[in-house]
């Protein structure tokens, strides 16, 4: 769905991208992460065809987007961070002139405008003036735009800023009803919108790529938790003499011996503890695979920046 390779821009002196390369699939929903200034409205404007790069090259359903904006303009859904809304026009006169500037049939304009505004939930606010929404239902306004034309890929920037919790919460249901339909890619600052929304995540700092992957897989480590029953004298010694162990640490938490097990390799170490653990006869209560927020993810690379 979209292929970037070695993306560079930079403003003056200041390198927004530094060569980043992304893909993304058909039916993904991924949220593009990072800092403010870490390049994230820089790299959707150039997807979108609103800013030119340095230098590399970006396709969208095989499209280059720099030789052939307007034709990736016509298959993309956008909703920049300030959405582009007219507050004296009502919600039904907006999205007539937004049909007409995307060259929707006019049999069809009807039916696909009812449709977006019952997609979010705007069915009551047909005559309102923009202006007279809250910004939670003005962003509604902004996805129904975007969603109009039924685009294959919906392109947000910051959704949900400056929405209060509640009108977050109903943001994020809508993006995950049109995921259905669309592929989403989105950026955002903010840790809980990635973890509660997306399928993958991609983290930029100072311009460039530190993390693709799925958060599962990001969250997932080589480490262990061994919780026992009660107190073993040797276990702290027997689990450091295991093969692909780096060192074991003893948590002074809760009141059942808790060990966290670093391992040395990206290998899932806990078959051997189990093993271990059952051929000394250890009164084991719970034994798992050590998993990182996304939060601890984040600070380790913000701190290696």
């Amino acid at each position: 769905m979209i292929e970037v390779n070695k993306l560079s821009k930079s403003y003056g002196e200041v390198r927004a991208l530094n060569e980043v390369s992304v893909k993304i699939n058909e039916g993904e929903i991924v949220g593009l992460l990072g800092p403010n200034g870490a390049g994230k409205t820089t790299i959707i404007k150039i997807l979108t065809g609103f800013l030119q790069p340095d230098s590399g090259s970006a396709q969208i359903n095989q499209i280059d987007v720099l030789t052939n904006p307007l034709q990736v303009q016509s298959n993309i859904g956008y909703l920049p961070e300030n959405a582009p809304l007219y507050p004296e026009l009502s919600v039904q006169s907006y999205l007539k002139m937004i049909a007409e500037m995307r060259q929707i049939p006019t049999e069809k304009q009807v039916p696909w405008i009812l449709e977006a505004v019952s997609s979010v939930g705007l069915n009551d606010y047909l005559t309102r003036p923009i202006g007279h929404l809250s910004k939670g239902f003005r962003q509604r306004v902004g996805l129904a735009q975007a969603i109009l034309h039924k685009p294959s890929l919906l392109i947000l920037d910051e959704p949900t800023v400056g929405l209060d919790p509640t009108q977050i919460i109903e943001i994020r249901k809508l993006i995950t009803r049109l995921a259905q339909q669309s592929t989403v890619l989105f950026s955002t600052h903010i840790l809980p919108e990635v973890e509660a929304l997306c399928d993958r995540v991609i983290i930029l700092m100072n311009g460039e790529v530190k993390a693709d992957a799925t958060l599962s897989d990001l969250a997932t480590t080589s480490n262990a938790v061994l919780v026992l029953d009660k107190k073993v004298a040797s276990a702290k010694k027997a689990l450091k003499d295991l093969d692909g162990v780096q060192e074991v640490i003893y948590l002074e938490e809760g009141r059942f011996p808790t060990f966290r097990v670093i391992g040395k390799d990206d290998i899932d170490i806990t078959p051997r503890i189990f093993e271990l653990a059952v051929n000394q006869s250890w009164p084991l209560r719970e034994l798992r695979q050590d998993m990182r927020t996304l939060e601890t993810i984040f600070n380790e690379i913000a701190v290696a920046e």
